[in-house]
């Protein structure tokens, strides 16, 4: 695929509707594919289905994009921040955007929540099985899923910015 001059951007999150037209150059190019190796090689994009998975893989995967984030922005510089386009898109403005709109706060809400029932395990149950038993495990899951959406169609989007075709696999 040939990587694009231009790209429409439709990105519905919690609190804001991110649209315009987004004008990637070279470097937003190569750390939209950085970003999306990271999100679609994650529980990011997969569904974590009822029984499958620890609640806590998938919070400390989601946190630690954080980091992967702060990364890719101080590698390629101030440059990948600088709005182009009438809009004002870079990638900069988008990935602060799902860090502090679409992760902070399911990660704020949901990680003392978790954390404070794991801190109650009886010794003699194993995670999974505490975790199983958790009140809340299944509206966890459904918050997980919910940004599972989002961050499925951020995926989207990188993938159209650095010129590849999905290699996200649904089942």
């Amino acid at each position: 695929m040939k990587k694009p001059k231009e790209i429409k951007v439709a990105l519905k999150l919690p609190l804001i509707e991110i649209e315009g037209i987004w004008e990637p150059n070279e470097n937003e190019q190569q750390a939209a594919w950085e970003m999306y190796v990271e999100l679609i090689t994650r529980i990011a994009v997969a569904e974590l289905k009822p029984g499958e998975g620890l609640l806590r893989e998938a919070l400390s995967s989601l946190y630690s994009l954080f980091e992967t984030t702060r990364n890719i922005l101080r590698k390629y510089g101030p440059g990948i921040a600088v709005p182009r386009g009438a809009e004002g898109l870079s990638f900069g403005y988008l990935a602060v955007a799902i860090l502090n709109m679409v992760l902070r706060p399911l990660l704020s809400q949901w990680h003392p929540l978790l954390l404070d029932y794991e801190n109650n395990r009886e010794k003699t149950v194993s995670l999974l099985q505490h975790e199983q038993n958790w009140v809340k495990a299944e509206d966890l899951r459904q918050a997980l899923n919910d940004t599972r959406r989002i961050l499925l169609a951020y995926a989207g989007l990188l993938a159209q910015v650095a010129g590849v075709p999905s290699l996200i696999i649904v089942e």
